[in-house]
């Protein structure tokens, strides 16, 4: 009785690591503040998506990592530094108790007038993007030239430019110059491949494989303690 007890237990804890695995991989971990340019003085919103509650903001500030306090009371994570700095600029990302962390993403905090508004995660290939010039006193009528990798890329006299159908040689450092005002920091640019649709019946079958290989191991198990109890017997 005590060794068909001790399997139903180690059967149970298999079944146990098999359902954390799956909750593991489907948990969704993002963080997306607004764009990934801010002016000092600013609030700088941070959303912790499908995280559990002891998950916490993290980041790398002048080279010292921090914790910042999170609202745990909704399945999305709200974190927020109030009147941010320069020194504020850094990497940040959402991280589980178990280690799990999401995309990092990387914000610059100015002193001066100028930033630029653009995408803050991977932006996949074949969509387009909007790169916008912002002036810290001046909203409307802004004459703005944008650059990439340090190279004049064009002007506009509404202080956007459209990138259409991005592919991966759009990828870079941008950044944007208004005239008689200043010049915002570089924020980096990254393009994914589009893959979802060649990926499906192959990430499908990927996965039908490791669900069916998960349960070959819980039965091999359950076998090889049901041997060692009879051989106990």
């Amino acid at each position: 009785m005590k060794v068909t007890a001790v399997c139903f237990t180690m059967l149970l804890l298999v079944f146990l690591l098999l359902a954390t695995s799956v909750e593991n991989r489907d948990a969704v971990f993002l963080i997306v503040p607004k764009r990934l340019q801010f002016f000092e003085l600013e609030s700088v919103f941070f959303h912790c998506e499908g995280l559990d509650a002891a998950s916490q903001l993290k980041g790398i500030r002048n080279t010292e990592a921090f914790i910042s306090a999170c609202d745990e009371s909704s399945p999305t994570l709200l974190c927020a530094i109030h009147r941010v700095y320069a020194t504020d600029s850094g990497e940040y990302w959402c991280e589980t108790a178990a280690g799990e962390k999401s995309i990092s993403v990387n914000i610059t905090i100015t002193r001066g007038s100028v930033v630029l508004e653009s995408p803050v995660v991977p932006v996949e290939e074949g969509n387009n993007v909007t790169l916008r010039c912002r002036n810290k006193t001046k909203t409307s009528n802004l004459t703005a030239d944008f650059y990439k990798d340090g190279f004049l890329i064009g002007n506009s006299y509404t202080g956007e430019m459209s990138i259409h159908k991005v592919s991966r040689s759009d990828e870079g450092l941008y950044k944007c110059k208004i005239s008689d005002t200043g010049e915002s920091p570089e924020s980096l640019l990254t393009v994914t491949a589009l893959y979802r649709e060649t990926c499906s019946s192959s990430c499908s079958a990927i996965h039908v494989f490791l669900m069916l290989r998960t349960v070959f191991t819980i039965v091999m198990v359950f076998l090889l303690l049901l041997l060692l109890g009879l051989l106990h017997f």
